[in-house]
């Protein structure tokens, strides 16, 4: 993981200073999906919009490799809870940015006692129009 922690750390999210969340959006920007998906747990989820839950670290770095190059995320704000088992749910909301469109979107976390994350989905905060005109 020393190419995760090479990279800048000048990220700023409003009520979250978990560095795996840190870490999922810096790795994201940098395009450097392998430590994306590194941050994941074996059986780790990534549900993103349009598409169904893509699983383990191996399938989401390709994931992420096909679909994943041109854009940037700018996430703004979170909160963090506890849960049950020492699990962490974060919720944080921003924009991404491709090269043709932008949209407000929401992350949502689950973080497993060691700080992978087990799950998270990605959901468009856009209007069923706008959606219609983002789907491929």
């Amino acid at each position: 993981m020393a190419y995760v922690e090479s990279l800048d750390s000048t990220l700023v999210i409003q009520g979250i200073s978990e560095p795996t969340i840190l870490r999922y959006f810096e790795t994201l920007n940098a395009g450097v999906f392998e430590a994306t998906a590194a941050l994941f747990a074996s059986d780790g989820v990534m549900h993103p919009p349009f598409e169904s839950g893509v699983v383990g670290p191996q399938a989401i770095a390709h994931f992420l490799q096909q679909e994943a190059q041109d854009i940037k995320v700018y996430p703004s704000e979170g909160i963090i809870e506890t849960l049950e088992d020492d699990q962490i749910q974060v919720q944080v909301s921003g924009k991404s940015q491709t090269s043709w469109c932008g949209v407000n979107v929401l992350w949502l976390f689950i973080l497993n006692q060691s700080r992978q994350i087990l799950y998270t989905k990605i959901k468009l905060l856009a209007s069923p129009q706008e959606l219609l005109s983002l789907r491929r």
